[in-house]
């Protein structure tokens, strides 16, 4: 079971953003497992807390988070840690998933980073029961195929790869087939004017007079 939840902007086009969560640490091991290339993770740092998931458009980048969007999910992430809940002046961080690493050493539903400068961090003064409530009401729960999901993903990334690849080799066949043909042009134009061409020279050899070459031409 995963629990979604609409941010501020949310839409319902499928590009929008949304924020999901795992029931608990064993289903984040699923999450972790099976999430997509745009997907950020959160976590209250330094302290247990549940694993949050801002899926965001395929072409945005986690960088560049809207700042609301980026305190809703801070704001769950707090709302959802037993010590944190109870703090002020907490400190979030948050990474790509593909940044996120899974050994076979690590305890259930732990993970650590690949690498820790693409780790951001937001800082958290209070809990703001307006962003929480907020969010819970919009919270929904359901059982997705997470592998399936992927499964699609996957195979959606492979086939626009494929049509890519089509589309650069009939772009590249057509620029040869226009090359061959302006070659081919430029050779016939040069070919005639070589079979037209008669020099002066060759002229005085063949005719001793203008009459003479008028009257072959004739």
């Amino acid at each position: 079971m995963v629990f979604y939840h609409e941010p501020r902007g949310f839409g319902p086009g499928p590009a929008d953003n949304l924020i999901y969560v795992g029931r608990d640490k064993f289903e984040n091991e699923d999450l972790i497992k099976y999430g997509l290339p745009h997907d950020v993770w959160f976590h209250v740092d330094d302290l247990s807390s549940a694993h949050v998931y801002l899926r965001l458009p395929p072409s945005s980048s986690f960088e560049s988070i809207p700042a609301d969007i980026l305190e809703d999910c801070a704001q769950l992430v707090k709302a959802n840690s037993i010590q944190g809940n109870k703090l002020n002046n907490i400190t979030v961080v948050y990474t790509p998933w593909a940044n996120l690493k899974k050994t076979q050493s690590m305890d259930v539903g732990q993970v650590s980073f690949k690498d820790n400068k693409q780790v951001k961090k937001v800082a958290v003064p209070k809990r703001i029961n307006e962003i929480v409530n907020r969010l819970n009401k919009s919270k929904r729960e359901e059982y997705p195929d997470l592998a399936g999901q992927r499964e699609a993903y996957d195979q959606g990334i492979r086939l626009q790869k494929k049509t890519e690849v089509q589309e650069q080799r009939r772009s590249e066949k057509a620029a040869k087939d226009e090359a061959k043909r302006q070659q081919e042009a430029r050779s016939y134009q040069h070919l005639m004017q070589d079979d037209a061409m008669v020099s002066s020279q060759d002229m005085a050899s063949k005719y001793q007079s203008n009459k003479a070459f008028e009257d072959d031409f004739m």
